[in-house]
């Protein structure tokens, strides 16, 4: 029969289904194993190839463990809230549920179609309230939540609450906002409203100002991740840093235990430097800068108090709440201006910034509490307030942002650190300052001659001395925003009372989204939940018309994977005991940061109040690198740039007999070329443009005495097109000394765009890339009517080809290795691929491309070869009339050798997660069995499991056809047998005086002598030893036998 990977894959997806072959549950009797894929957003464009590499890994790993005995879990879901379906929904009219369940829909058969192993039936949606109940539920326990720092865990509020009528804040060791004093009687004189203006000081769960990226035209606030110089991802609308009350998730609390939990878990030392950079923690020392004049302290963080005797000014970042009360009257409107213009960048932009240097000078002066030298204070966008106090002693000798800020400034730099062994030199001199983390100290005072450590030290005790500074850790991670002014996300549980917030009883979960007519934010800038009608509670409090962030879902959704229709908890007891943390978790580089702190936070979280057993979420975790499109470019000219390009290879090099040179300006005016030889001015421009100048400039030229070309643009693209040269002509004829009219009207350029081809001269002069869809596009050669048709502005489009090596015109792309996205038009559809290759062949040859960890380019061309290869495993079973045929002989040894190095191959490739050598193995094997013409059952039925991880379609139907009636799924790993891959000879490479001569192959249990004796014995020695002596044996055991004659 033959390989029909149509019917055979259809045929065993409805197997799996009707079988529930991959659904699990709670086995005493096996070791479990749970694997679990990042979380997708349904987005509307489904599924590119780049989205499965993960999904495809963790699918091997899946299937691997089940063969080897595990009970496994591995289920899948849907991050289904986003600010697409609400962007979509606010255009349309269309309820964002109905937009998710169509692109859910998409993305559940495109996933079916690639042959998954998930557990449908533990499937979990976001914006399912069957799911965001227990969203909401730990919401509520975080408001009902503190962190105690002496025991290092959340504790209920209403143990602080006990502490309060006990003791006030006496000996309190709390996460908090900023620190508060009052006495258990103070306390107990607080009304309702004052104790809950209290205790949000110190709930997990908070409400606070905040700096947040606020975009007008969305209506909300938005991640760092969804801004992109100054403007929204989506939709390109402005950005403005802007503080607004928001919920928080008070996150820091946990940043220790963020940190020791690194060191218990299998993760790349990269992710992990990622985790304590996002983290941030820092030794350091808080410093006092009094304000000159005024009764303000600046507090500053370092963690160089070393180098005080190098600060020189001082910088704030530009949303400081001190900015606009320090700043002088006379720099005020510089001050604001400056605000103004940075406000719409993120964070995130303005630390990627190293090149543009900007600030504006404040007027004011700190005072330097050990120098008592006057500081200009500055503000300038490379200080966030998102680290320290935002605020920075600007030490410009050993920073390399101050130094740049510094020397655009003609701001003083003062070096105080030293290498040893060396001497201070002039800061003036430097080309860039010395960042040093090690060093002595100089021009420092008292800190002269010490290193830098003890320098630190003994700062941070003469600060303390002084009581102008104190020893402080301080870090970069900011407690969480979570607060989104959108429709389409989890409601929050809360109501207010007195303009206070308080948690709904847990009876009234899930709380729903309620319907509304409109999707946009109010005509008053409220989030769209303001317009729902009756959105108050039963008692008649207004309930929180916020929405959660997308994160609220996604941080605990492994957990409810566990148990994942219980309607009374969480999860149970007995499914997290059993199911316990993520074994293997293979997610994206982008979960490396935000994501994955958010899930160990909430994971500890659930650990502190008893229901998690672990309090890390994921074991062990991998980042696969990206799947990147090449995309294709195809040049559009810049009609001015080529004409000017055209005319300038007419005039360059005295070509004409006389010198042009490019470029003419004469106050306002400016001309392309000049000839100052003849006087000869020569424009080139659009036809309507030289209309409107023409009288003006023939007046100017004429009063200098110069003659005057104006040249249309669609004279010079008419000369290319035609081969004709007549502006050349006009120009021949000016150098000549004939009259020529300055301009000619007539009719302008009506041509569609022109595009030229790749490797035409010139063409990097004149011309810009577009993207163009690749599937217009074969081995880089454009079907320009496919393109002429792709879209409205481009019917009229004309080409100026290259030749081929036969002489026909074709158009060649440009290309380039890009993130496969839409608006790249990069993008290859797997399903596109199923359908001609078969979703095997997609499976193994994503896999092939690589190591998982990296990046890598898509080439649609090289699935070729992996689909001959599949083709060639499906021969194994079958004979020359494409009959299945597989024979019951014992296997030989060499047979059994291949098999057996490829388990091993197999169990270590996939355990190091090195899958593409696993496809290379593979690939090795069935060569090496297919020449030894094998058909062996003892060799084809083993083989048959092993490759069903990669390939399970057709594994599934070899399975059934070698007899068995269980699926392939519940068949058992082959055991390797060392033995089987022992080598019994080699294969000698046989030389006489270094040159090899022959092989010869002899048992490996052979001594030095009997090697010998038997190569000098050989047939094929006797020519190279007649008449000669042999002075010399050299014998590497299983490498070479070296003979020296003479």
């Amino acid at each position: 029969m033959d390989y029909n990977f149509t019917e055979i894959e259809k045929k065993w997806q409805q197997y799996w289904r009707d079988n529930k072959i991959y659904k699990v549950d709670i086995d005493h009797n096996k070791p479990k194993f749970y694997v679990l894929d990042m979380f997708p957003y349904p987005s509307g464009a489904g599924l590119h190839v780049g989205h499965p590499l993960g999904y495809i890994a963790s699918d091997i790993y899946a299937r691997y463990k089940r063969l080897k005995g595990f009970n496994v879990l591995h289920p899948m879901g849907y991050d289904a809230y986003g600010l697409p379906a609400e962007q979509y929904a606010i255009q349309t009219g269309t309820h964002p549920a109905v937009t998710t369940e169509k692109n859910i829909d998409r993305y559940r058969e495109q996933m079916d179609k690639i042959g998954f192993s998930y557990d449908w039936d533990r499937e979990v949606r976001t914006s399912d309230p069957h799911y965001y109940k227990w969203t909401q539920w730990t919401f509520i326990q975080l408001f009902n939540s503190y962190y105690c720092n002496g025991c290092k865990k959340a504790q209920p509020i209403k143990n602080l609450i006990a502490y309060f009528e006990q003791h006030g804040t006496e000996g309190l060791d709390v996460a908090q906002s900023k620190p508060l004093q009052f006495t258990a009687a103070e306390w107990k004189s607080m009304g309702e409203k004052q104790q809950q203006e209290v205790l949000m000081n110190y709930r997990l769960a908070y409400q606070a100002e905040a700096m947040v990226n606020w975009c007008p035209g969305l209506g909300t606030v938005l991640a760092n991740d969804e801004v992109a110089d100054g403007l929204s991802v989506r939709g390109g609308f402005p950005v403005e840093r802007k503080a607004m009350k928001q919920w928080l998730l008070r996150i820091t609390a946990y940043a220790d235990r963020l940190l020791e939990g690194l060191e218990t878990v299998d993760w790349s030392e990269s992710v992990k430097d990622l985790q304590r950079n996002w983290i941030g923690k820092s030794m350091g020392a808080s410093v006092i800068f009094k304000v000159e004049g005024k009764d303000i302290d600046l507090e500053v963080f370092t963690t160089r108090a070393d180098t005080l005797f190098g600060t020189t000014f001082m910088v704030l970042a530009p949303e400081h709440e001190l900015v606009r009360e320090i700043t002088t009257p006379e720099q005020r409107a510089e001050v604001e201006d400056y605000i103004a213009r940075t406000k719409n960048r993120s964070e995130r932009e303005r630390m990627a910034e190293v090149r543009k240097v900007s600030g504006a000078f404040t007027g004011a002066y700190g005072i330097n509490p050990i120098t008592g030298a006057k500081l200009p204070i500055w503000i300038a966008d490379y200080v966030l307030m998102g680290y320290g106090t935002g605020a920075i002693m600007a030490v410009p000798a050993h920073d390399s942002r101050d130094f740049a800020f510094a020397r655009h400034f003609s701001l003083p730099i003062i070096q105080v650190v030293k290498k040893p062994g060396t001497e201070p030199t002039d800061p003036a001199t430097w080309e860039e300052s010395f960042d040093a983390k090690d060093g002595e100290l100089v021009n420092s005072g008292f800190l002269n001659g010490l290193t830098v450590k003890k320098a630190i030290e003994r700062m941070i005790e003469e600060l303390e001395k002084l009581g102008v500074g104190t020893g402080k850790t301080n870090y970069r991670l900011r407690d969480a925003i979570f607060s989104r002014q959108r429709y389409w996300g989890e409601p929050f549980p809360i109501y207010y009372k007195d303009g206070m917030p308080y948690a709904m009883d847990e009876s009234k979960l899930p709380l729903e989204l309620p319907s509304i007519d409109e999707y946009k934010p109010t005509e008053t800038g409220e989030p769209p939940l303001a317009r729902a009608k009756n959105w108050v509670t039963e008692e008649g409090y207004p309930i929180e018309t916020n929405t959660m962030p997308g994160f609220a879902g996604s941080s605990g959704y492994y957990f409810r994977y566990e148990d994942p229709t219980n309607e009374n908890e969480y999860f149970s007891r007995e499914a997290n005991d059993y199911w316990q943390n993520v074994d293997l978790y293979i997610g994206g580089a982008e979960h490396a940061t935000g994501h994955l702190i958010y899930s160990r936070f909430w994971c500890k979280f659930l650990y502190d109040i008893g229901l998690a057993c672990k309090d890390e979420p994921f074991q062990r975790m991998i980042n696969q690198g990206m799947i990147q499109g090449r995309s294709s470019f195809a040049y559009r000219v810049n009609m001015e740039k080529m004409c000017e390009y055209d005319v300038w290879n007419i005039l360059k090099d005295k070509r004409l007999g006389v010198e042009f040179v490019k470029g003419y300006k004469d106050g306002r005016r400016q001309f392309d070329f000049f000839c100052p030889e003849k006087g000869i001015l020569i424009e080139i421009n659009r036809m309507g443009n030289l209309e409107k100048v023409a009288e003006p400039w023939e007046e100017y030229a004429a009063s200098k005495g110069y003659k005057l070309l104006m040249v249309p643009i669609v004279d010079v693209v008419n000369d290319y097109e035609k081969g004709t040269h007549f502006v050349e002509q006009r120009i021949k004829d000016l150098v000549a000394g004939k009259d020529v009219p300055a301009f000619v009207d007539g009719e302008a350029y009506k041509g569609g765009p022109i595009f030229i081809s790749k490797n035409r001269p010139g063409r990097e002069e004149f011309s810009d890339p577009i993207h163009v869809d690749i599937n217009m596009v074969r081995n880089d050669i454009l079907d320009v009517e496919a393109f002429r048709q792709w879209r409205d502005d481009l019917k009229g489009a004309k080409f100026i080809f290259e030749k081929d090596k036969d002489g026909n015109d074709i158009f060649v792309c440009g290309n380039e290795i890009e993130k496969m996205s839409k608006s790249k038009y990069n993008v290859q559809n797997p399903d596109d691929l199923v359908e001609k290759y078969g979703a095997d062949t997609l499976r193994l040859y994503e896999m092939f491309l690589g190591p998982l960890e990296q990046s890598k380019p898509w080439d649609t061309q090289g699935i070729e070869g992996t689909f001959r290869f599949v083709r060639k495993f499906w021969r194994l079973y079958h004979n020359e009339n494409n009959e299945f045929c597989v024979s019951d002989e014992p296997a030989t040894a060499p047979e059994l050798k291949s098999l057996h190095k490829l388990i091993k191959k197999e169990e270590d490739g996939i355990e190091s997660i090195s899958f593409n050598t696993v496809v290379s193995a593979f690939m090795i094997c069935v060569n090496e069995l297919a020449d030894m013409k094998c058909n062996k059952r003892e060799i084809l039925d083993p083989l048959c499991v092993m490759i069903s991880p990669y390939a399970p379609h057709i594994a599934e139907e070899l399975w059934h056809l070698l007899g068995h009636d269980t699926s392939v799924v519940t068949a058992a790993f082959p055991v390797y047998d060392e033995s089987k891959t022992v080598e019994n000879s080699f294969s000698y490479p046989v030389s006489f005086n270094g040159k090899m001569r022959f092989s010869m192959e002899l048992p490996v249990t052979m001594g030095a002598d009997e090697v010998q004796a038997a190569v000098l014995a050989a047939p094929e020695a006797a020519k190279w030893l007649e008449g000669k002596q042999v002075r010399k044996v050299i014998y590497v055991p299983k490498k070479i036998v070296n003979i020296v004659v003479g």
